[in-house]
């Protein structure tokens, strides 16, 4: 893939999500396939480890082995120290695997990327990153309609539309602002160039108490519960052990 070729429109750039093992970091050659002298941020993509072997994802259930915390982050600290990588982070991580982490990091994660929107608030786990300085990352947070693991229910949802007509923005916009208002990162993909537009237009207004009143009464579910990583013979038997409860 040639890299180099990717529109970039302004401060956005299409960059397709890679899955990179560790060694491969290590040893200098994904920055060298991306032309790059190092990442932005490197990040363990989910708490589980899979057997050697080719790249892929979901990880078969027959394939997932738990992760071994200790050395995979020490590994990433290395990444860190040897300057291929200016931040290192976690995803998918609950309160208590994050506990985990820094009971013994050395550097402790930037980030925490995870599924967030006014339909998966993530209140306990916001105020978790908040007070361990962790920066939170919202994935999905349009519910990644029209993708095959996406769903329509925020960008249908009657409350969130109620509330974009009354400020006269797209419901795509009133789930950023409010997540720009909660102090989150967030990650939105789209090749269109006028959503592109749109999505940089939430900095000129603001939600109303009586916005949020209407979203805090929103029933929370979360949206990607990701069954595929619960297998009976893996490190997670059920998405209670996955998610810690935070469910």
């Amino acid at each position: 893939m040639n890299f180099s070729s990717l529109p970039s429109y302004g401060a956005l750039m299409l960059i397709p999500i890679l899955f990179f093992p560790l060694s491969k970091i290590l040893s200098g050659y994904i920055c060298r396939m991306l032309q790059l002298e190092y990442l932005d941020l490197y990040l363990i993509h989910w708490p589980l480890s899979a057997k050697p072997g080719k790249i892929g994802f979901p990880v078969p259930k027959d394939e997932q082995l738990a992760m071994d915390f200790n050395s995979v982050w020490a590994a990433m600290e290395d990444c860190l120290r040897f300057g291929l990588t200016k931040s290192i982070g976690v995803s998918n991580f609950s309160c208590k695997k994050l506990e985990n982490i820094l009971s013994f990091a050395t550097i402790p994660p930037s980030v925490n990327q995870v599924e967030i929107s006014p339909l998966w608030r993530q209140q306990k786990l916001r105020e978790f990153c908040k007070s361990k300085n962790i920066v939170l990352t919202a994935y999905s947070p349009l519910g990644a309609k029209g993708t095959r693991w996406g769903t329509n229910e925020v960008m249908d949802n009657e409350t969130l539309k109620e509330i974009a007509n009354a400020h006269n923005k797209t419901v795509a916009q009133v789930c950023l602002r409010w997540a720009f208002e909660q102090g989150l990162s967030f990650v939105v993909k789209s090749f269109n160039k006028e959503r592109m537009r749109e999505n940089l237009q939430i900095f000129d207004w603001g939600l109303s108490l009586d916005d949020y009143k209407k979203i805090n009464e929103i029933k929370q579910r979360r949206l990607f519960p990701k069954l595929e990583m619960v297998s009976p013979n893996g490190p997670f038997k059920s998405l209670e052990e996955l998610w810690d409860g935070e469910i």
